[in-house]
């Protein structure tokens, strides 16, 4: 297991986990599971394409997971990135 990689759900991060720490721990996955820290130029596209899937799955699992005794604010639909 990665463990630059942090838990973003209620209790364990006490506000709504941010885009951002969203994206750091899609790219953390990423950099893991491909090995490269940072990938060359002719990997780039596939690598980013991956983070940002990642990153969209991240953010679905955690709007749906209900943690009981923990109320969370109901984050904002991001637009679709272009």
């Amino acid at each position: 297991m990665c463990r630059s990689i942090k838990t973003l759900r209620p209790p364990v991060l006490p506000e709504e986990a941010t885009e951002d720490d969203i994206h750091a721990a899609a790219l953390q996955y990423v950099r893991k599971v491909s090995g490269f820290h940072h990938p060359a130029a002719h990997n780039r596209e596939v690598f980013d394409r991956a983070v940002g899937e990642i990153a969209e799955a991240t953010a679905k699992l955690l709007d749906g997971l209900e943690v009981r005794g923990v109320r969370r604010p109901v984050r904002e639909p991001q637009p679709d990135a272009v």
